[in-house]
């Protein structure tokens, strides 16, 4: 259209130059106008789509309903994960969560094991995830009181968080009441199944050897704070079950809320 503007020769304009001009011209412009009225009526109807779909995915949910379900889901995902690390190998044999000798012992436990002391080093490991597995139903009480305390604001933003926001909220909640309730039953629980005789027989055996730097990381504190973190682990696997998994939403609420 512009080129045929140009090809019209304006030196000496007559009538029907002038006509074509205005003709061209008004073409222009209406061409303009109905080009810009198609993307916006395209525009309109995909953000009336979007609309409709946030309308129909929270239909007849109120904040207050938003809140159980969320609560809801906590309590289950806590109650199974609960559950499921506090069973007889619930720590040892989940490799997600099951607990090593501390970091600063690695060299400890490289150096008995070639001094044929392997079966003492296992044994002191599984003592001390037997310990978490015994300590670990502590935690639901806890929990379920975090969980009661939540606010709307709390759960709406979990709703809308990542898919470890309910586990975030809990852990920031907890951590440090866990943390001193824990440890008093880990010590027990320590105690109980082998762990601190263990634990002072590899380290004894370790720190006579000739040559090495005596170390003798503190048990009890070790175990608590990775026991307490092989919880919240188990808690997000379950509450990624429910965020994803359709069937975990054992509940109309919990259907609505994360359907």
């Amino acid at each position: 259209m512009v080129q045929l503007l140009q090809s019209i020769k304006l030196d000496n304009p007559n009538k029907n130059n002038m006509k074509k001009v205005i003709y061209l011209t008004c073409s222009m412009i209406l061409f303009s106008i109905s080009t810009s009225m198609a993307q916006f009526d395209k525009l309109k109807k995909t953000v009336g789509e979007k609309i409709e779909s946030t309308k129909s995915s929270s239909a007849g949910l109120s904040q207050e309903e938003v809140g159980s379900g969320l609560k809801e889901a906590l309590s289950r995902g806590v109650e199974k994960g609960v559950d499921q690390i506090s069973k007889p190998d619930g720590f040892l044999k989940d490799l997600s969560i099951k607990i090593p000798l501390p970091e600063e012992a690695n060299k400890v436990e490289s150096k008995l094991r070639s001094i044929g002391q392997g079966k003492r080093v296992d044994e002191t490991i599984e003592s001390i995830n037997r310990a978490a597995e015994d300590a670990a139903s502590a935690a639901k009480d806890i929990f379920l009181v975090a969980i009661k305390g939540m606010t709307i604001d709390d759960a709406m933003s979990i709703l809308r968080g990542e898919d470890n926001a309910a586990t975030k909220f809990l852990d920031n909640s907890t951590r440090s009441d866990l943390t001193i309730k824990f440890e008093p039953i880990v010590k027990i629980s320590l105690d109980k199944v082998g762990a601190t005789k263990n634990w002072d027989l590899i380290f004894s055996t370790y720190n006579k050897l000739p040559f090495v730097q005596k170390v003798n990381p503190d048990l009890v504190e070790y175990a608590t704070g990775k026991a307490i973190d092989g919880l919240f682990i188990q808690i997000a696997k379950e509450e990624l079950k429910i965020r994803q998994d359709p069937a975990a939403r054992v509940s109309d609420l919990l259907k609505k809320v994360f359907g």
